[in-house]
């Protein structure tokens, strides 16, 4: 039985009658640290107006960049447990800090997208298809330590309906992006590169979305490892700007299984991180970090316009293209970006009142929102799901 804001949210003290005042958490696949957006809510349904009111990033310790790391390539049961208590706790403390820097009037409640330490909606176990993801921060210990409702693991029904499990914002761009008369496509270049289809005057159930491929997994993979660890991204696009594009590396990642897909599809650093750079080492030899990101970069540039190409422009004439996500702080992606769609006006989320490098934050405070109002985050042409889904479950202090 789905509960709606009538009977779950007014258990918890939460009405669409008044203002929501509650906290977004996010912790993406570049392993950088965990966003904290407080958004006052007011309005329901397909009205819904969102407001930022203050943002906090808390960043992980190379320490726990490092544990991170070795927990998704080869960690232990007792590893993942203690991991997910310890990030609950992590989670906590960036909540609570952007409270003190805040003081919001109350908080209602929070929606914590968590650490995703695996995503696999391909999955097998014994010769059966077995969809599967998992994000880590215990949803219960953030709930203690706030002493307020969390709506969190927001992926695993939409999977259960035969969904990918992400892309999962597609509705938040629809309900904050969407325009009567143009075309329009939110690009987030996180880890992943994602796009959000939104068709002028266009319903949720008319939204397109799906991951095009890697947005900074590669990149920023490569400065890691090449750095020993001293830089974890390429700030401002240094080492891309001045390396040139291997011709024969970027040819066979552009033949790369993934980008022949048709949409709906979602991948991650499964596919598109440490693992393919030491194959890639095995292959091309070990080259140059400088001619590595160059050609990287290019090919998350390439594989957006391509996927832009294939999918979405046989349908819609594309001629905006809002950017959010740590990418669009990288000029040496945006340019190749911008020269792989000429005819595209290509801006930053800010322009729309979005801060592009909070705005998953923000969309799992709308997310949980729409939870308690019990109203569907993913449909079936967002994440490939059977029918249309609620997104999330209940942690209570």
């Amino acid at each position: 039985m789905n509960l709606t804001v009538s009977t779950l949210g007014s258990s918890l003290g939460v009405s669409c009658e008044r203002a929501r005042y509650a906290i977004g958490l996010m912790a993406g696949t570049s392993l950088d640290g965990i966003d904290a957006a407080l958004v006052r809510l007011t309005g329901s349904s397909d009205a819904l107006q969102a407001q930022t009111l203050a943002v906090h990033h808390s960043p992980y310790t190379p320490e726990e960049r490092e544990g991170l790391l070795q927990l998704i390539e080869r960690g232990r049961p007792a590893e993942l447990c203690l991991w997910d208590a310890y990030l609950g706790e992590r989670f906590a403390q960036a909540a609570s800090e952007l409270m003190a820097q805040a003081r919001p009037p109350r908080l209602d409640f929070i929606g914590s997208h968590g650490q995703t330490i695996w995503h696999a909606p391909h999955g097998a176990l014994l010769g059966a298809p077995v969809r599967n993801t998992l994000q880590i921060g215990q949803p219960d210990v953030i709930a203690a330590r706030l002493g307020a409702p969390v709506i969190a693991d927001f992926r695993t029904r939409d999977m259960a309906h035969g969904g990918q499990g992400a892309p999962l914002v597609p509705i938040v761009d629809w309900l904050l992006l969407r325009h009567p008369s143009e075309h329009r496509v939110a690009l987030n270049l996180g880890g992943m590169a994602n796009v959000t289809v939104l068709p002028a005057n266009g319903a949720p159930d008319t939204i397109a979305a799906f991951d095009t491929g890697p947005g900074n997994a590669l990149i920023d993979a490569a400065v890691y490892a090449y750095t020993q660890g001293q830089h974890t991204y390429d700030r401002d696009g240094y080492w891309a700007s001045r390396g040139a594009v291997h011709e024969r590396l970027l040819n066979y990642l552009m033949s790369h299984p993934y980008l022949e897909q048709p949409p709906p599809k979602s991948t991650g650093r499964e596919v598109f991180g440490e693992a393919l750079l030491e194959e890639l080492h095995r292959m091309f030899g070990r080259l140059q970090l400088h001619e590595l990101a160059a050609t990287f970069t290019e090919f998350t540039a390439r594989s957006v316009a391509d996927a832009l190409a294939r999918f979405v422009s046989p349908h819609y004439p594309i001629r905006r293209v809002i950017v959010s996500g740590g990418g669009v702080h990288n000029p040496a992606l945006m340019a190749r970006l911008q020269a792989r769609l000429p005819d595209v006006s290509i801006v930053s989320s800010a322009q729309y009142g979005i801060d592009p490098d909070f705005k998953e934050a923000v969309a799992f405070a709308v997310l949980a929102d729409r939870f308690l109002q019990g109203l569907p985050a993913t449909y079936p042409n967002t994440t490939g799901a059977s029918r249309p889904c609620l997104a999330g479950k209940l942690a209570t202090p």
